[in-house]
């Protein structure tokens, strides 16, 4: 399947918070969608979706709601479900559902040429040749701009690939086509990356207003709550990250914020939670990457 994307490609001074890739799909798919944030980097990577019907015309509004619906009604759905994602397509086979979305949104005579460069794009994501497949998806992006999905996988390998400008925009523009808000956590890592936190602050707002699932809001605070610790904004990012009760078994966003939060309680001098939240880490997922170093600094 194509993968989910919650670890990002590579760690940035040490930096042990960003978004990982789930890697509980097999390495022959696309990244899960949302970019999500993980325990063991600072950059969000997207994890891998159940697909679900969603409506992928493009023509969003600025806010991010696709024109003509309710911002009330949009954000619960959010809430109450996963939306469809290309990281759950299986490698080099697209499903009607992807083929219905490229064939809405490109002209006649270069939907095959377009189809064929996704279908390529997608293989190459599947085997984390990042480089390739950004360059096939560009061609196919070339041929197909209105394309929700391409601009999606095009994001996404630009984000593994370290490409962190484009990355940025090409999941912008996947935002704003379809009103999914499931890679923001991607956004604000690239944005972390790109050095650029008053943007990350906005950008947290802006997520906050419109709404997502609930492991999106787990990445989410994730990656921003990372992006505090780094500016030594202790006590704001403990109110973002603070979990509640550490019931097992937890969902891997939820291990991933107790990390966080974990790394958060050691810097406020708080060894007591963190020795808490360190053995909840270690009983769900003790290989996660960067908990041997939390558990020594103990």
């Amino acid at each position: 399947m194509v993968r989910n994307s919650s670890t990002p490609p590579g760690r940035r001074n040490g930096d042990d918070d960003r978004a990982k890739r789930s890697n509980g799909a097999s390495r022959s798919g696309p990244p899960s969608r949302s970019g999500r944030p993980s325990a063991d980097s600072s950059r969000s990577r997207p994890s891998n979706r159940a697909p679900q019907a969603r409506d992928q015309r493009p023509g969003g509004s600025r806010s991010g709601e696709p024109r003509g619906q309710d911002p009330v009604q949009a954000r619960r759905t959010r809430q109450d479900s996963r939306p469809r994602t290309i990281t759950a397509v299986p490698d080099g086979t697209l499903p009607k559902w992807v083929r219905d979305e490229v064939i809405r949104a490109t002209p006649k005579d270069r939907r095959d040429a377009a189809m064929r460069q996704l279908e390529i794009g997608i293989a190459h994501y599947a085997e984390e040749r990042y480089k390739r497949a950004i360059d096939h998806l560009g061609q196919a992006k070339a041929l197909a701009p209105q394309s929700s999905i391409i601009r999606e996988l095009l994001g996404l390998s630009s984000y593994y690939a370290e490409q962190w400008l484009p990355a940025l925009q090409e999941l912008r523009a996947f935002r704003r086509f379809t009103g999914e808000t499931i890679h923001m956590p991607v956004e604000m890592d690239s944005l972390r990356a790109l050095g650029r936190s008053a943007d990350v602050d906005k950008t947290w707002e802006l997520f906050v207003e419109l709404g997502s699932d609930r492991d999106t809001q787990r990445e989410a605070a994730v990656v921003y709550a990372s992006h505090l610790l780094d500016k030594g904004r202790i006590a704001d990012a403990w109110r973002i990250i603070r979990p509640g009760r550490l019931v097992s078994p937890a969902a891997e966003s939820e291990v991933r914020r107790w990390f966080v939060a974990a790394r958060v309680a050691m810097a406020a001098g708080d060894k007591e939670a963190a020795s808490r939240l360190i053995a909840a880490v270690a009983k769900e997922d003790p290989a996660l990457p960067g908990l041997a170093e939390l558990q020594a600094e103990l």
